[in-house]
């Protein structure tokens, strides 16, 4: 067991994101004290959730600077956080942030670096996380034996503890020098994909070259539109111009474990396999019975999409409005 572990609060689009509640989750599970890190601008309103969802206490780094992500920024004020605290480790979420940082802060640290965790296990006085090797077709036990430990987790994997509205804790503003940023962000200009976040969704709806156009792919937005889920594609997808790349999963694209995924279309190659195998509950639907996406399916449906998906709307719509 560690004694001290920081969680990184990460916040996007003015928004605390889930995994860093999830983190708090997986930190308890080793740790005896949970210390939460907010790095940014204005963020001193997220301490009380984090506190509320786990965490004994909260420092605050905060910063003009840090208004937008940055690495180099992130990296500094998460080191200065590391330097006063000196915790046994840091859990962060396996975010485009999290994958960043952490190696990071690691490298000049000369710490230990787990990514990609799903499991969280203390064992013969231990702490053994488990990750995916070899595109998700095997599992390998990690363990740092000495020395700061920083740990990445997969979104999804880990329950968030019970919301306790009477918890309370301190919370501590650190003054940080963030300084010589190799890189300013003068503007942000983002694509929408969707009004759920991919990466966190708990239903996923994703579409392969099967949708035939990007007409063809409304039909995919739709259906996750009913089922309140985020939109994903296959890379086949996205290389026909069907939709934009901010949606692939798979090897090269996002890796996600909702609890739903609805591969529409797809043919299952392992390229896309990788970013979506560890989905709770996976349902395919394709017009051919030999498609490889069958073999890892939970449900499959042989048939025509433009046949299949339409009245699958219709259907969740029915239930939806009953």
């Amino acid at each position: 067991m560690a004694n001290k572990v920081l969680v990184f609060g990460e916040v996007r689009e003015d928004e605390l994101r889930n995994v860093s509640l999830e983190a708090l989750s997986a930190a308890k599970s080793f740790a005896n004290e949970i210390v939460g890190v907010l790095v940014g601008k204005d963020v001193k309103r997220f301490s009380e959730e984090l506190i509320q969802h786990g965490a004994d206490r909260v420092v605050v780094a905060e910063h003009p600077n840090l208004a937008t992500f940055t690495p180099e920024g992130y990296k500094q004020a998460l080191l200065q956080v590391i330097e006063q605290e000196n915790p046994d480790g840091v859990v962060l979420g396996h975010t485009s942030i999290g994958r960043d940082v952490a190696p990071r802060v690691a490298a000049k640290l000369q710490a230990g670096l787990v990514s990609d965790v799903t499991k969280i296990e203390v064992a013969d006085g231990e702490v053994q996380f488990t990750r995916p090797i070899y595109a998700g077709k095997a599992f390998e036990k990690r363990v740092v034996r000495e020395g700061l430990t920083l740990v990445t987790i997969r979104p999804n994997n880990f329950a968030v503890l019970e919301k306790d509205t009477a918890k309370s804790g301190e919370v501590e503003s650190v003054a940080v020098e963030i300084t010589d940023l190799q890189t300013i962000i003068k503007d942000v200009v983002r694509k929408t994909s969707g009004k759920v976040d991919l990466s966190e969704a708990k239903i996923v709806v994703s579409g392969g070259r099967g949708v035939k156009s990007a007409e063809g792919f409304k039909i995919i937005e739709e259906l996750a539109d009913v089922l309140g889920g985020a939109v994903g594609a296959s890379r086949g997808a996205c290389d026909a111009g069907f939709c934009d790349y901010a949606l692939q999963i798979g090897q090269t694209g996002k890796v996600v474990t909702p609890d739903l995924y609805i591969a529409v279309g797809i043919s299952g190659a392992i390229q896309h396999v990788a970013g979506m195998s560890n989905s709770k509950v996976i349902v395919a639907i394709n017009k051919d019975p030999e498609a490889q996406i069958f073999n890892i399916a939970d449900y499959g449906i042989v048939g025509d999409l433009f046949e299949v998906v339409p009245r699958l709307i219709e259907e969740f719509k029915a239930v939806t409005v009953s």
